[in-house]
């Protein structure tokens, strides 16, 4: 069989099996297609076209099984900070794979992995973090702060204290906690069983959603006093935290006003409701900070984490405690939750030698001062007064650009997320992954991502956008 594959090493395969004949590129796309239910997908139309088969990355690029080489402007999903082909990582999951592959944290038992996991991940967060609870992803990390905190507000004497708010666009998770608490309409369209005492409150996005003689300042105030509002409507002494992603990720890289944050902050503190900030795609240098809440200047009580926590080599999600939450939760009896794979040990020491390097290679710092503050400049310069972008959004090396009508007038497309998914498929056939989010463009790229790169993504996203506005006309 002729092979599109011959130019790929399989060291991972045994010797017999590299001596079979390699599938071509539409034996697998046959077998992915009878087989394969993939996420988010309309698996009719994606059979149709065929998988693009990815077989291997470095750095801050894929390459797929016709040879082609593309540039990762989305990270994988926000999560491989350190780039592609970190032999450290690798090398720490077989070490640990060698001598402790799995066992469990339930039986009054740990394990050195997770332990040096907890005491450098108490070292980088915030001082206030010290306790951290683990899981395998974002999603069970925010089902796990549910748990927290109401677990935390039955130790208080105030179990009434259970509704949690949240936001409109907002994405926490495709679990049924996850999800309810996240505010895609098409998700819950999907889902009419949903969690119990969870309930929303519009986003701040200036851009779509503010008049036309709005200030952003303004704009932001009104917004985060809308918590304000749901938590009179509800009675303080039932409403249990307000969770948020520091910017919202999936909903299109949306930055608040500068207002949004604090006043959010001053409301949670006089009714006495907990913060939780989701930084499951901002944590872990995104933003130029350790994690993005620093950016933004405010103080939650609870962390969740995942993405970044390993670089996505392999799965791992974790609540981050703030001090007087985790106290009373210690010493009040047993926390009824746990998993088969918390602080799973291979999954431990990867995240333990990814965030090491993340440290020790100034990696974080380097966003701050150089990489992020380069895209930003280059990327507002690439689409100044560009017909079809009406904002450039975004800190560090995560932006989200803005298609419209009439950018100066901040009108949107009526048919948006058609248009962004057009302009996804521009991106993809010329060798760059940016994400389409309804009507905005989304990039996420590796923090270890040189300038030239940068250059790269942008001239590729420019051409992308120009053949965009040209294929839809004036």
């Amino acid at each position: 069989m002729n092979s599109e594959f011959d130019t790929f090493d399989r060291p991972h395969l045994a010797p017999a099996a590299q001596a079979r004949p390699v599938p071509s590129t539409a034996d697998y796309r046959a077998l992915d297609a009878a087989h394969h239910l993939h996420p988010f997908s309309d698996m009719a139309a994606l059979n149709r076209a065929g998988s693009r088969v990815i077989v291997k990355a470095d750095g801050v690029y894929l390459w797929d099984s016709d040879g082609n080489r593309i540039i990762d402007g989305m990270a994988g999903l926000w999560c491989v900070n350190v780039g592609y082909g970190r032999k450290e990582l690798a090398e720490a999951a077989y070490r640990q794979l060698s001598t402790l592959p799995y066992y469990n944290t339930f039986f009054k038992t740990t394990h050195p992995p997770v332990i040096e996991l907890s005491a450098l991940l108490a070292e980088l967060a915030p001082e206030p973090f010290n306790h951290f609870f683990y899981c395998n992803s974002g999603s069970e990390g925010n089902d796990t702060a549910l748990r927290i905190v109401y677990r935390y507000w039955a130790t208080q004497g105030k179990p009434s204290k259970k509704y949690v708010i949240s936001r409109w666009n907002g994405y926490h998770g495709s679990t049924i906690a996850g999800a309810t608490l996240g505010g895609m309409a098409y998700m819950h369209e999907q889902m009419p069983s949903k969690v119990e005492h969870v309930v929303h409150i519009d986003q701040p996005y200036f851009f779509g959603e503010a008049s036309a003689d709005a200030a952003p300042d303004a704009f932001g105030l009104a917004r985060a006093r809308q918590l304000e509002a749901k938590i009179l409507e509800l009675g303080a002494d039932n409403v249990a935290a307000f969770i948020g992603e520091p910017f919202q990720g999936a909903g299109g890289v949306i930055f608040p006003p500068a207002t949004y944050w604090p006043e959010i902050e001053r409301i949670c503190r006089k009714y006495d409701v907990l913060l939780i900030a989701d930084e499951v795609i901002g944590g872990f240098g995104r933003t130029g900070e350790w994690f993005a809440h620093q950016h933004f200047g405010f103080k939650p009580d609870l962390l969740t984490l995942a993405k970044g926590l390993t670089s996505g080599y392999v799965p791992m999600g974790a609540v981050a405690l703030h001090e007087r939450i985790a106290r009373p939760i210690i010493e009040n009896g047993e926390f009824n939750h746990g998993l088969t794979y918390s602080g799973h040990p291979v999954a431990a020491a990867v995240a333990v030698a990814n965030l090491t390097l993340l440290r020790d290679e100034g990696i974080v710092e380097r966003v701050k001062a150089d990489t992020g503050p380069y895209l930003q400049a280059c990327l507002r310069q690439a689409f100044e007064d560009h017909p079809i972008v009406g904002e450039v959004a975004g800190a560090g090396l995560v932006a989200g650009i803005q298609l419209a009508q009439a950018p100066r007038m901040r009108t949107r497309f009526p048919n948006g997320g058609e248009i962004a998914s057009l302009c996804r498929d521009f991106c993809f056939n010329g060798n760059l992954i940016m994400r389409a989010s309804g009507d905005r463009m989304l990039l996420s790229p590796p923090l270890v991502i040189t300038r030239a790169q940068i250059d790269e993504i942008v001239e590729k996203a420019k051409q992308a956008i120009d053949a965009t506005a040209k294929r839809i006309g004036p």
